[in-house]
C-alpha cells in the first residue's frame, strides 16, 4: 500500500494516469457528473477517512475546472480525509495577481481564498505566472519549477547557445536554464499596449550568429513568443528554440507558430493538448515524474526544495 490516494479531476485525466504509474498506485475512484443544466455533482467511489489524499486537476479556463476541483476538496474534507493536498499543474487566474488597473479584480488572490476555504491543507503547482502569488496563501504552498522538466532535454542539444527571457519578469527563470546550460542571458524589453498584445521594444543581450532558447512560463496567444521570434531573427539569430511549461495555445496560437521561424516548440502536458491541435513543430515532454516526486517527498516528509530549487546551477 502506497500510504496515500490520488483522485483526478477531468482537466488533464491523461496527465494523473502517468503520474500514478509512476508512483505505481490505482488512481482513486471518483465519480463526476453533470445535470441537465450544466451544474456539477460528485462523489468520491472509495472510503477515504483517515487517508492522505492528492487531488489533481489544472485549472485551465472554463472556471468549470476550478469549480470541479474545489468541490473535489469538500467533499474530500467532509468525508473526514486525513489531509488534503491540491496539486495543481496549471495554476489558471495567475496573470491576474495584482491590481493594475482601476476596478479590476485580484483573481489569484480569490483563487486562492476559494482552495482555502474548501479546505486544502496544501497546494503544489509548477511555474506560477507570478511567484509572488505563493504569499497569497496562508497553507503551505510548494513551487516546482519547469525548468526541471526540459533542461535535461536541452543538454548537448544545441551549441553556441543563448537563453532568451521575453520579458524583465521571466529572468530568473531563464537564469536558471542559462546557468544549468552554461549559455548567455539575454533578455526581451517589451511593453503591452492592452492585454494579449506585446510589442519588441529592444534587446538587451548579443544573440548575433547564436541559437536561441526563448524561454516562459506559458504560451497563450502565442503573440509575445512570434514577436519575440521576429526580433530575435532581426538581431542575427540563427535557429530558435521555444521552451514553455503551460501550453495553453488559445485563439489563434497553432497558426502565428507554424508560420513563424522558430524550429521546434517544446511544452510540457500541464494542461491538455487536443490531437487535432499537435502540430508538426510541437513537442510534448511530461511533467509526470516531477510531480509524482513532489507527491512522493510530501508524503514522507521528505524535502521539496532540494530537489526542485530554481537557483540551483
Amino acid at each position: 500500500m502506497a500510504g496515500f490516494k490520488i483522485f483526478s479531476g477531468n482537466s488533464n485525466r491523461a496527465l494523473v494516469l502517468k503520474i500514478a504509474k509512476y508512483l505505481n498506485v490505482e488512481l482513486g475512484l471518483l465519480e463526476i457528473r453533470k445535470f441537465s443544466d450544466g451544474e456539477l455533482w460528485l462523489k468520491y467511489g472509495e472510503n477515504i477517512r483517515g487517508s492522505e489524499v492528492f487531488l489533481i486537476q489544472t485549472t485551465i479556463p472554463p472556471a468549470e475546472n476550478l469549480m470541479e476541483l474545489l468541490m473535489m476538496i469538500d467533499a474530500a474534507k467532509r468525508a473526514s480525509a486525513k489531509s488534503i493536498t491540491a496539486v495543481i499543474p496549471y495554476f489558471g487566474y495567475s496573470r491576474q495577481d495584482r491590481k493594475d488597473q482601476p476596478r479590476v479584480a485580484i483573481s489569484a488572490k480569490l483563487v486562492a481564498n476559494l482552495l482555502t476555504v474548501a479546505g486544502a491543507d496544501r497546494v503544489v503547482s509548477m511555474d506560477l505566472h507570478a511567484s509572488q502569488i505563493q504569499g497569497f496563501f496562508d497553507i503551505p504552498f510548494d513551487h516546482l519549477y519547469g525548468s526541471s522538466v526540459f533542461v535535461n532535454r536541452f543538454v548537448n542539444m544545441i551549441d553556441n547557445l543563448a537563453v532568451v527571457s521575453p520579458d524583465v519578469g521571466g529572468i530568473k527563470v531563464a537564469r536558471a536554464y542559462a546557468k544549468r546550460l552554461k549559455a548567455s542571458l539575454v533578455v526581451i524589453d517589451k511593453r503591452r499596449p492592452r492585454p494579449n498584445v506585446t510589442e519588441v521594444v529592444s534587446i538587451i543581450g548579443d544573440v548575433k550568429g547564436k541559437n536561441v532558447l526563448l524561454v516562459d512560463d506559458l504560451i497563450d496567444t502565442g503573440g509575445t513568443m512570434v514577436n519575440a521570434v521576429k526580433a530575435l531573427k532581426s538581431y542575427g539569430a540563427e535557429k530558435i528554440y521555444i521552451a514553455a511549461t503551460h501550453g495553453v495555445l488559445s485563439g489563434e496560437a497553432i497558426e502565428r507558430l507554424k508560420g513563424s521561424d522558430v524550429e521546434k516548440v517544446f511544452i510540457s502536458d500541464t494542461v491538455a493538448i487536443p490531437s487535432e491541435r499537435i502540430f508538426d513543430k510541437l513537442e510534448i515532454i511530461s511533467a509526470a515524474p516531477i510531480f509524482a516526486e513532489a507527491i512522493h517527498r510530501i508524503h514522507k516528509n521528505e524535502s521539496i526544495s532540494s530537489l526542485f530549487d530554481n537557483d540551483k546551477s
